[in-house]
């Protein structure tokens, strides 16, 4: 195994338990050959530090032989820790291997299908060869890489490139919107999102960040008029942004859009093969508001740039192919329309106010300096860039009437 320092710790040596037995027993079911014979196996990390957080992937090449001949594999080992620690702890006990197989053999196959069937030709997501939940919790896929998809991971995702996302983004919530309505029995698996992972909410680097935000708004001049709006927002953001993440389980809204949200929609859990785009990672995959999916990719996946010139285009493209997917598969209700959405976006508020205050300056961290933010939290608001886009978003939120509602509970 590899011991160079740009990938996770705790991809560096293989488990033991991936081992040529394994994967030949692995093989034999995905062939259906008896017979087969594993000739090599070669371990190696799959991804670069910072690409995932939750869990650990190994890429396997294997050469294998059955009565066809002789046959060379790239596979992607996706698996839990077999080391202690904060990530461990977090999702020992939590169902994202659980959503992440129904993903995969349930609702995926069948969101494809319903595309097909109306003539939309949509690949949403590489094949699952092998899944398990004991004795140990893992999926085997296709290894994209070995098809030409490659992650970004040293530059801004191209126009292009996001469109392409979006799309795909777009007709996956279209059919789960849909189904939603019709058959709603089928998400009932799917009722975990980031928040509800065990102990995530208590995290440090959750709990500080609202405090080293405002201390941030304090410290700037032109930045100190919005420090009373999140100081009212000390205490309650983060189960406010959790209540949004949730809101269809408890306490469901007539007004809102209901789709199954990816959940975890940011540049590292998309592949990119000529502008065209594969979509990764499933196991917070969870049905909430439409808008959800759409605030994490603005402020994960996005540039400054796409968030600022470029956020009512995008939008737009958005929901025309969303509204263009629910005619294509029959569905009769209306879709949304841009103002609507916007409405949308400023009633979710709380989960675009956890995303500046907490994960944008993760985000722009990792860019820009290839380490774990996690633990480079206070110096992450010292980064000029990431100030200058506050000033921008908080100007723009400040005009839509984000804060009139903080505003009138201040007064009063």
């Amino acid at each position: 195994m590899s011991t160079n320092q740009n990938y996770n710790p705790d991809e560096l040596e293989s488990l033991e338990w991936l081992n040529p037995k394994f994967f030949t027993e692995v093989l034999i079911q995905y062939e259906n050959a008896p017979d087969l014979k594993l000739n090599d196996l070669k371990l190696s990390p799959a991804s670069a530090q910072g690409d995932h957080y939750a869990s650990v992937m190994f890429r396997a090449s294997v050469e294998y032989s059955t009565v066809k001949g002789n046959i060379s594999k790239s596979l992607i080992v996706k698996t839990m820790s077999d080391q202690g620690g904060q990530k461990k702890r977090m999702v020992n006990d939590s169902h994202i291997f659980q959503t992440e197989i129904a993903m995969y053999t349930e609702l995926l196959p069948k969101f494809e299908g319903i595309l097909r069937d109306a003539g939309v030709e949509c690949k949403l997501f590489v094949p699952c060869i092998y899944h398990s939940l004991r004795p140990r919790q893992v999926l085997i896929f296709e290894d994209l890489v070995a098809q030409g998809y490659q992650v970004i991971r040293n530059r801004s995702a191209t126009l292009d490139e996001l469109r392409s996302a979006l799309e795909k983004l777009a007709k996956w919530h279209a059919v789960s919107h849909k189904l939603l309505k019709e058959q709603p029995e089928l998400f009932e698996e799917l009722q975990y999102n980031i928040s509800t992972l065990p102990n995530f909410l208590n995290q440090s680097f959750i709990t500080n960040a609202l405090p080293n935000f405002i201390y941030m708004l304090a410290e700037l001049e032109g930045l100190k008029k919005y420090k009373h709006y999140f100081e009212a927002m000390r205490g309650n953001l983060i189960q406010q942004w959790a209540d949004t993440l949730g809101e269809y389980r408890k306490s469901p809204q007539e007004n809102s859009y209901y789709v199954l949200c990816h959940g975890d929609f940011h540049i590292r859990n998309l592949m990119f093969k000529n502008s065209s785009c594969m979509l990764l990672d499933f196991q917070l995959s969870h049905v909430g508001p439409l808008v959800n999916d759409f605030l994490y990719a603005m402020y994960m996946l996005f540039s400054a740039e796409d968030r600022g010139k470029r956020r009512d285009e995008l939008i737009n493209y958005y929901l025309e192919v969303f509204a263009n997917t629910l005619k294509k598969i029959g569905y009769r209700g209306k879709a949304p329309s841009f103002e609507e959405f916007q409405r949308q976006m400023i009633d979710k508020r709380h989960n675009e106010f956890m995303l500046l205050t907490t994960f944008l300056p993760m985000q722009i961290s990792a860019r820009k300096n290839a380490i774990d933010p996690f633990r480079r939290r206070t110096s992450m608001y010292k980064d000029k860039d990431y100030q200058e886009e506050v000033a921008y978003l908080l100007e723009r939120m400040n005009n839509l009437g984000y804060f009139v509602d903080i505003q009138n509970s201040i007064k009063s």
